[in-house]
């Protein structure tokens, strides 16, 4: 595992409460809208909803957010995230079966659209795990 990250979710005001955490932390903020998203048709109401953002120093990310789906509730309890940056496909799959045992499958892994083999899930005792590896360059706004 190269690196864990926690990871944010807002409801609209993503861009908002990360341009004001990079401030506070001294991190350059890289944002991408759901409109960005190669081959999704975003609908209005969603075109400036962020779908990805990250902090960082250098290059190492030292948070990570994004904006809720509409429509998709957000309460206290499930508004964050672990994120583990994982050093292979392997493991990646390794990791998500193990943390997975008794758990609940959010996304199964797949590659996606950025270059990277993810997957998310909730663990047996309620704590959101995301699961990244990242084997193209992220290339983001």
């Amino acid at each position: 595992m190269k690196s864990f990250t926690s990871c944010f979710y807002f409801d609209g005001n993503c861009r908002e409460a990360m341009t004001f955490y990079g401030k506070c932390l001294g991190a350059e903020l890289h944002l991408q809208t759901f409109a960005q998203v190669p081959g999704y048709s975003a609908p209005l109401a969603e075109v400036d909803r962020i779908v990805h953002a990250r902090l960082t120093r250098g290059a190492e990310p030292i948070l990570m957010a994004s904006d809720t789906m509409p429509g998709m509730p957000l309460q206290q309890g499930n508004n964050f995230a672990v994120s583990i940056e994982c050093e292979s496909n392997e493991e990646v799959d390794k990791l998500f079966a193990a943390l997975g045992e008794n758990g609940k499958v959010g996304m199964p892994v797949q590659d996606m659209f950025w270059g990277a083999r993810f997957g998310t899930l909730t663990d047996q005792f309620g704590i959101r795990w995301m699961f990244n590896f990242q084997h193209t360059p992220l290339h983001m706004g």
